[in-house]
């Protein structure tokens, strides 16, 4: 059998979360999307989330690992790992899961979606870093233990471009961070959405959306820039072949990194909030209809309702 070099996600599987990233970390693990964090929508009651399993197999092993010490977060996190079957890419593979408390054990058959357990909020979080399963896949031959090695992930699903002219309404806000209500989700519940990278060269948002959609661009993911690097998530026809320059709004971002054809090195630069510097954008894919740009922004705070402004400006 030939060697696995990518596992694809299927719609299925993703659909069973609300949000998803393949870059938004700064660990390597996620280094050329090898890597995915998912979210799951919270329950009504706004309690600790369970963790649906976005694989079906046996598990072979769960063990507690020492996470950071934060003041926010448990001392301790765990990896559970997985012996997928089929149909999808993973058969065959071990899905290696982290920030799931399990409540399974070494021999239980899971089935894609059963609980795993409850979501923990680890030392290996920023504050501004929502609750998720990362998750990662390993071939046999591999060591499943190491951070970093997981096969690269493909998507099933092609996330939509949103238009975004970098305005918005704070809609709710915590310690660290700030959501604006832009760009809206044209169809909740349906697809996954992000914020488009309106064109491979600078200064061009005077293009029509049409021409900006067309120029091979497609979603960006990660954070800009208090990460060292993001992802361009093509759209249908996107690919290897897309402009090699990144911006948004016509401010520059960074240039295609690597060989996959979507990692993004930043430039040196700063995202303003009404001209102030912020630390940064966190920017994902979403299918909810709360979707809407995050700010990093621990060294200021906005209040529900402000009207901002965001750039995106070279260092001097």
């Amino acid at each position: 059998m030939a060697a696995t070099t990518s596992v694809t996600l299927p719609e299925s599987v993703l659909a069973q979360y609300a949000r998803f990233s393949l870059y938004n970390s700064p660990y390597p693990a996620h280094d050329a999307g090898c890597a995915i964090d998912l979210y799951p929508e919270p329950p009504c009651d706004g309690r600790t989330t369970i963790a649906p399993s976005p694989v079906s197999g046996t598990v072979r092993e769960t063990r507690t690992v020492r996470a950071p010490q934060q003041p926010y977060a448990v001392e301790h996190d765990h990896l559970i790992l997985i012996d997928c079957e089929g149909p999808d890419d993973c058969a065959g593979l071990t899905a290696r899961l982290l920030h799931v408390d399990p409540t399974v054990a070494a021999g239980d058959r899971v089935d894609r979606g059963d609980s795993l357990g409850e979501l923990v909020r680890a030392g290996f979080f920023a504050p501004w870093v929502d609750n998720h399963l990362h998750v990662g896949f390993r071939s046999p031959e591999q060591n499943p233990y190491r951070a970093s090695g997981s096969l690269p992930l493909e998507l099933g699903v092609d996330p939509q471009p949103l238009d975004w002219d970098g305005t918005g309404t704070v809609v709710a806000t915590g310690d660290t961070d700030a959501i604006l209500d832009a760009p809206a989700h044209p169809n909740p519940g349906a697809e996954f959405a992000g914020v488009h990278a309106d064109s491979g060269e600078p200064n061009s948002s005077s293009r029509s959306s049409s021409e900006r959609h067309s120029d091979g661009g497609g979603v960006l993911d990660g954070g800009l820039p208090h990460y060292d690097g993001g992802g361009l998530l093509a759209s249908s026809g996107a690919g290897p072949a897309a402009a090699e320059l990144v911006s948004l709004n016509g401010d520059r971002l960074g240039v295609r990194s690597g060989d996959d054809g979507r990692s993004i090195a930043w430039d040196d630069v700063t995202v303003t909030a009404n001209g102030e510097p912020i630390t940064g954008l966190s920017l994902f894919c979403a299918r909810d209809s709360d979707f809407g740009v995050k700010l990093i922004c621990p060294e200021r705070a906005f209040e529900i309702g402000d009207a901002v402004q965001v750039r995106v400006r070279p260092e001097r």
